[in-house]
């Protein structure tokens, strides 16, 4: 592709509270509508909402969810991603599934939980992140409340691109747009916020404001309340050019984490 650009597609959707085959067709028919696109984003929990009833609601990895992602992925030619409850041998793990077009899967388990919504007690913690390596772009997908934590995020491996897709609620939206920007100028690279709309099952209202921003934490795309289906062009020559003009990088801490 010219100047070796990635196309991501946002889906900023309400959700339909516990009931996957609702959420399956709901985004399956958003999907069809994307065209020439490289990437589509998924929010968090995609297939049920931010739900804690992970015994009864979470599948295995060859569940229907994962393979409707897969069947979606094959034949739209693109990369689909999002989380989901994942049931492991003795766990729960809310679960950041990227599957390619050629039906591989790459897995990250949400290192951070969220504590006040009891998440910790549901689902185990993740202990390593992603860095994928796709269209000559290094990208590192996280979870909502990793947000939160810029040492888990740092850019110690030289990404790209950094994702969060999330549940998070507008009563906390000026964090979650105030540290997208930070992200995306501290580790010097496009980040995207991806969120759901809409109120969940526990009466808590998500406003959106998914977002897309540069390496610089200019603002290319926002859009809050309303469900939207948006795709950007990110140029990896502007930011290596930005990146060289302005090598912040360079002068970074090393340090290493004790999990």
């Amino acid at each position: 592709m010219e100047d070796n650009n990635l196309r991501v597609t946002l889906i900023q959707s309400n959700l339909h509270w516990e009931d996957v085959d609702a959420n399956l067709q709901s985004f399956e028919e958003k999907i069809a509508a994307v065209e020439e696109t490289d990437i589509i984003l998924l929010p968090e929990m995609f297939s049920t909402g931010f739900s804690m009833k992970a015994e009864s609601l979470a599948e295995e990895m060859n569940g229907r969810a994962v393979q409707w992602m897969i069947e979606i992925a094959v034949e739209k030619n693109v990369v689909l991603c999002g989380s989901l409850m994942i049931k492991g041998k003795n766990s729960f793990y809310n679960r950041l599934v990227w599957v390619q077009p050629d039906g591989n899967i790459w897995i990250y388990d949400k290192h951070h939980l969220f504590s006040v919504g009891e998440e910790n007690n549901h689902y185990t913690a993740g202990t390593k992140k992603l860095i994928i390596d796709y269209k000559g772009w290094k990208i590192c997908p996280l979870v909502c409340y990793d947000l939160r934590f810029p040492v888990w995020s740092r850019n110690t491996q030289n990404y790209d691109l950094l994702i969060y897709v999330a549940n998070w609620p507008e009563k906390r939206n000026y964090a979650w747009k105030s540290l997208l920007v930070a992200r995306a100028i501290e580790n010097q690279c496009y980040t995207i916020g991806l969120n759901r709309v809409g109120e969940d099952g526990n009466k808590i209202y998500h406003s959106g404001d998914s977002s897309v921003i540069d390496m610089k934490g200019e603002i290319l795309f926002q859009k809050s309340h309303l469900e939207a289906v948006h795709t950007v062009t990110l140029s990896k020559s502007a930011l290596n050019d930005y990146r060289k003009e302005f090598p912040v990088l360079n002068d970074r801490d090393e340090f290493e984490m004790k999990m």
